[in-house]
C-alpha cells in the first residue's frame, strides 16, 4: 500500500503543478510547447519502467504473478504503448467535440485537465473489476479476447461514414434535461448565471461531460487490451495513468496533424487483433514479452511511416471525392 499511496500522491502533485504553475493562466498551447511536453511524458514513462524493475526486485510491491523484474518492466512498457496507441482514436473524438462546441483553444487544456481526473477514477474502477473478474473467473479471458477481435474487425470495416456528432448524442440530450445549457461562455467557467438568475452549464462543461463519457467507452476497449498483457493491478494501473497523463500534450501535438496519421488506424486494428488472439490462445501458446513488445512497437512504427508517406495523398483523394 505504501507504493500505491506514493504513486497516487505523485500523480496528484503532478496535476496540481500542471494546473497551478505551468498552466495557471489560460493560453493557446503551441505545437512546440506540446511537442516538448509530449517528449517529457514519454521519457518519464520509459524511465518509470526502471522504477518498476527496481520495485519487482524488492518486497515493496505485491507480485501476484511472480514476475521477474525484467519481465515486469517489459509488461509495463508494452501496456503503456498499447494505451498510448489506442489514445489516438480518443484524440480524433476530442478534436470533434471541441470543434462542435466551439471551445476556444486557450480553454481546451482546462477541459482536458478535469477530464483526466475523471478518467483516472473511472479507469481505476474498470481495472479493479477487470482484474477481479480474470482472477475469479478464468473464462473471462476468452470473453475479453473475443471482444477485442470483434472490435478490431469492426474498426477495419467500419469505414469513415460513421461520423460522430456530439450535439446529437444521448449524453448531450440527457444533460440538457438535467440542467439548462447555454452557448455563452464567460472565461473558463463551467457554470454561469443566466439573465433570469438560473444556473446554466457552459459549452466547457458540456464538452467535459461528453469527453468523460467517451473516455469510458474507449476504456471498454483499452482495459481488456492491457489485461491481455498482464493482470498485475499495479502494472495495469500505472501504465494506464502514464498514458492518460500524456494524452493532453499529445492531443495538442497531434491536433493539427491528425490527417497525416490516417493509416495509423490499421496499426490499432493489428494491435487489437494481436492481443485478442493472445488472450484466446494463452493456454496453448505462450508469446514471450519481448515478442509482444516488438510486435506492438513495429505496428506503431509502420503505421506512422506509412501515414507520413501516403497520408497527405489520402487526404487529397478524399477531398476530391467530396
Amino acid at each position: 500500500m505504501i507504493v500505491w499511496t506514493l504513486f497516487l500522491l505523485a500523480v496528484v502533485f503532478i496535476l496540481a503543478l500542471d494546473l497551478g504553475v505551468f498552466n495557471k493562466t489560460p493560453h493557446i498551447i503551441s505545437t512546440k510547447e506540446a511537442s516538448k511536453w509530449t517528449l517529457v511524458w514519454v521519457t518519464l514513462s520509459f524511465l518509470f519502467s526502471g522504477v518498476i524493475y527496481w520495485l519487482y526486485t524488492t518486497d515493496y510491491i505485491d507480485n501476484p504473478d511472480a514476475l521477474k523484474p525484467s519481465v515486469a518492466a517489459m509488461k509495463f512498457i508494452t501496456g503503456y504503448l498499447i494505451e498510448l496507441s489506442l489514445s489516438v482514436d480518443n484524440i480524433f473524438v476530442i478534436a470533434i467535440i471541441f470543434a462542435s462546441f466551439k471551445i476556444p483553444q486557450k480553454y481546451q487544456h482546462r477541459v482536458l485537465f478535469w477530464g483526466i481526473l475523471g478518467a483516472i477514477v473511472f479507469r481505476g474502477l474498470m481495472i479493479f473489476f477487470g482484474v477481479m473478474l480474470i482472477n475469479k473467473f478464468t473464462w473471462t479471458t476468452y470473453v475479453f479476447g473475443i471482444f477485442l477481435i470483434f472490435t478490431a474487425v469492426k474498426m477495419l470495416f467500419s469505414g469513415e461514414d460513421e461520423d460522430f456528432h456530439p450535439k446529437d448524442s444521448f449524453v448531450y440530450k440527457t444533460l440538457g434535461k438535467i440542467i439548462p445549457i447555454t452557448s455563452h461562455m464567460e472565461h473558463e467557467k463551467f457554470f454561469i448565471l443566466t439573465e433570469t438568475g438560473k444556473k446554466a452549464a457552459t459549452p466547457l462543461f458540456v464538452a467535459l461531460i461528453v469527453i468523460e463519457v467517451m473516455d469510458v467507452l474507449f476504456a471498454v476497449d483499452s482495459v481488456p487490451a492491457i489485461l491481455a498483457i498482464t493482470s498485475d493491478p499495479f502494472l495495469v494501473f500505472s501504465s494506464n495513468i502514464f498514458a492518460i497523463l500524456g494524452l493532453r500534450s499529445m492531443y495538442f501535438f497531434l491536433a493539427n496533424m491528425l490527417a497525416k496519421f490516417s493509416y495509423l488506424e490499421y496499426s490499432l486494428v493489428a494491435i487489437l487483433a494481436f492481443v485478442g488472439l493472445k488472450m484466446l490462445l494463452h493456454d496453448f501458446f505462450h508469446v514471450p514479452e519481448w515478442a509482444s513488445l516488438g510486435f506492438i512497437a513495429l505496428s506503431l512504427l509502420v503505421g506512422i511511416l506509412v501515414s507520413l508517406k501516403f497520408g497527405e495523398e489520402k487526404v487529397l483523394t478524399d477531398s476530391e471525392k467530396e
